[in-house]
């Protein structure tokens, strides 16, 4: 009878031991016990950001901006600047107060890193053009011919500004001098216009192009052809290095290209 009692005790003795250790294994796991700095989300940011983007750029980095606050709740991202990505550059290069830069090509991010504003670029979208007319067309666009037609009035992107240099290097491709009305210094600037009636046609990115319904797109072949890469870099002077290396990394995240597809990026 004592050897039972004894097998007995030494059973409750043995479960009792399992269920203390299997409680602190469950609190080893427990993430709100791992120390921040150990944790995915690293340390909690803190201050303000400051982002400078293409204007392409503000659909999906409103949607950025906006998810990566509430992520770290303690930093206040300022309202964007948005511009074609040439005259960022040039405000950068000049001094502007940027932690981020995210431009449409990269032969811009290319002066900011000569500049040595920069380091270690990474593309993390990529876009295409689109041929656009008001709604209902009221010129009759049929192709990048008619962009040549006196009869039409058409805009473009300065040839400085990457929508401008892709628009010159489709037009050269298919063969096609544009007489053309006016130059924007964004793409945004085109899709206004086109969208107000300003203008009969005009070529912008296929993100811009979806973003209102007082434009159509005109199908138009070679323009999967000219693909913009778009980089994104933490600055070298940034007031704010580690939000700034961290927004890069959400860009570059896969909760990050989960909403540039949803805008319609390509993926890098």
């Amino acid at each position: 009878m004592r050897r039972l009692l004894r097998a007995r005790g030494a059973a409750v003795v043995a479960a009792l031991a399992l269920a203390l250790t299997g409680c602190a294994a469950g609190a080893d796991e427990d993430p709100a016990a791992v120390p921040a700095a150990t944790t995915s989300a690293g340390p909690e940011l803190t201050g303000e950001l400051t982002v400078y983007a293409a204007a392409s750029l503000k659909s999906a980095f409103d949607e950025l901006a906006t998810e990566f606050e509430a992520r770290h709740p303690s930093l206040d991202v300022q309202p964007i600047t948005y511009d074609g990505s040439s005259t960022l550059a040039t405000q950068i290069i000049e001094g502007a107060p940027a932690d981020v830069f995210a431009s449409a090509d990269e032969d811009n991010m290319q002066k900011v890193v000569a500049a040595g504003l920069a380091t270690d670029p990474e593309v993390f979208a990529t876009n295409t053009l689109v041929l656009i007319v008001p709604t209902g067309n009221p010129g009759n666009v049929e192709g990048l011919g008619d962009l040549a037609d006196d009869d039409l009035t058409v805009v473009l992107c300065a040839r400085q500004v990457p929508c401008g240099a892709a628009s010159v290097t489709l037009l050269a491709d298919a063969g096609i001098e544009p007489r053309v009305d006016s130059y924007e210094q964004n793409v945004t600037a085109v899709l206004t216009k086109v969208a107000a009636g300003e203008a009969d046609a005009g070529l912008v990115y296929v993100t811009d192009a979806s973003t209102t319904d007082d434009v159509e797109p005109v199908a138009v072949p070679g323009t999967g052809a000219v693909v913009n890469r778009y980089p994104i870099a933490a600055l070298s002077g940034a007031g704010n290095p580690e939000a700034a290396a961290a927004f890069a990394a959400f860009a570059l995240s896969a909760a990050g290209q989960e909403v540039l597809a949803g805008r319609g990026f390509g993926a890098p």
